[in-house]
């Protein structure tokens, strides 16, 4: 493995300090309030299959970079949807229909959201439109479809989709569950955010120790970042470092910390990483990245698949790890600043540092989990 670290590239294009980096627990808890949080995780706690997934000491990788210990959540383990995606859109299904009876859902996505949505409407009996872009793979397209979901494909990308999602939901009354919010439309993702944070409360049950030092979380529209540092300001008195780990090509939180606003980003070359491919940042939880971040950073797809093949093959943990191409852009990002001593000094890990990465989801596309492995193993 010191061979792979150090020949690979890991490159990062970009890492920027937040200047505006001001932890305010009860900000935050007004964000994202108190309340949706403990009522998302006392009824997700209560579904049927319901179990924390594992968290994983990436004890081979942390021999080789010399930090106090790597922790990776496995979200692989989530339910039958195998990505923390599933907590969220769910259960946000469930309080709409509580709320408003036999409607019909709809959602855009890049294909685990939507999974959940679908997995959430066909629990109830709902009906659900599912809206998918260009880019979205044919496998996660069927899996919607497995799940009774209508699923419409749109010309273009992400955005493209979110925009025919809101104009049909609007001209055929049907209720939006979306994971990214807009000017009126801020509590249903809301409700989706505080699903997730059911993975804090269940890390914070697993280890005794909770002093995380650095928290590395990926970014789409910025949902489960916020959710995550939502988690901590809920949960826990230990406040570690949070740092944002985007694609080079869809960096809108990154742009957005470093014109403190939202920015938008026009996403020219599609990364591997489908369910980070978002241009922009959801108004609701750049709420809480604002001030709760404290440096964004952004990597390139060229270790995705290195890094799929280490965990599949256990050089990274005693255990074989089933990671999809955005469970691994933590890792990435921390085998990139080991290698770059002017950010591992700006970023302050060493050998006391203790790290959490989120493994976000593991096989939801088997073709493109396939492609990846067997193009990482010839790199290992």
């Amino acid at each position: 493995m010191k061979k792979i670290i150090e020949n690979a590239s890991w490159s990062i294009p970009s890492l920027i300090e937040n200047k505006n980096y001001k932890f305010n627990k009860e900000k935050i808890l007004t964000s994202l309030p108190g309340k949706f949080i403990d009522e998302a995780i006392q009824s997700i706690s209560k579904w049927e299959t319901y179990a924390p997934t594992p968290l994983c000491k990436l004890n081979k990788l942390n021999k080789e970079l010399g930090f106090r210990e790597i922790y990776y959540k496995d979200e692989d383990k989530r339910f039958d949807l195998k990505s923390f995606k599933a907590l969220g859109g769910a259960f946000a299904v469930n309080k709409i229909s509580d709320k408003k009876g036999n409607v019909t859902v709809a959602t855009a996505t890049a294909g685990n959201h939507g999974r959940s949505v679908a997995w959430g409407a066909q629990r109830l009996g709902l009906k659900c439109k599912i809206f998918i872009s260009e880019f979205v793979s044919e496998a996660r397209a069927e899996a919607m479809k497995n799940l009774d979901a209508e699923v419409i494909r749109v010309k273009g990308n992400y955005d493209a989709s979110l925009r025919e999602c809101i104009k049909q939901s609007e001209q055929n009354n049907w209720e939006i569950v979306q994971d990214v919010s807009w000017e009126g439309y801020k509590e249903v993702p809301k409700l989706i955010m505080a699903g997730y944070t059911i993975m804090i409360k269940e890390i914070i049950n697993q280890i005794q120790d909770n002093s995380f030092t650095h928290v590395f979380l990926q970014a789409g529209v910025g949902g489960m970042a916020a959710a995550m540092i939502a988690g901590f300001a809920k949960f826990s008195n230990n406040i570690p470092k949070f740092i944002i780990v985007e694609p080079q090509n869809a960096n809108c939180v990154f742009e957005s910390i470093a014109n403190n606003k939202p920015t938008t980003v026009d996403i020219i070359n599609e990364t591997i990483m489908g369910g980070m491919s978002c241009g922009d940042v959801s108004t609701v939880a750049w709420d809480i990245l604002k001030d709760a971040t404290n440096y964004s950073l952004t990597i390139t797809d060229d270790e995705i698949s290195t890094v799929v093949a280490m965990l599949a093959e256990a050089k990274l943990s005693n255990k074989k790890i089933i990671a999809g191409e955005c469970a691994v852009p933590g890792i990435i990002a921390l085998i990139g600043l080991f290698k770059n001593k002017e950010y591992l000094n700006k970023l302050d890990l060493n050998s006391d540092s203790k790290i959490l990465l989120f493994g976000c989801e593991g096989l939801t596309d088997a073709a493109m989990y396939k492609k990846l492995l067997d193009d990482g193993l010839k790199k290992i």
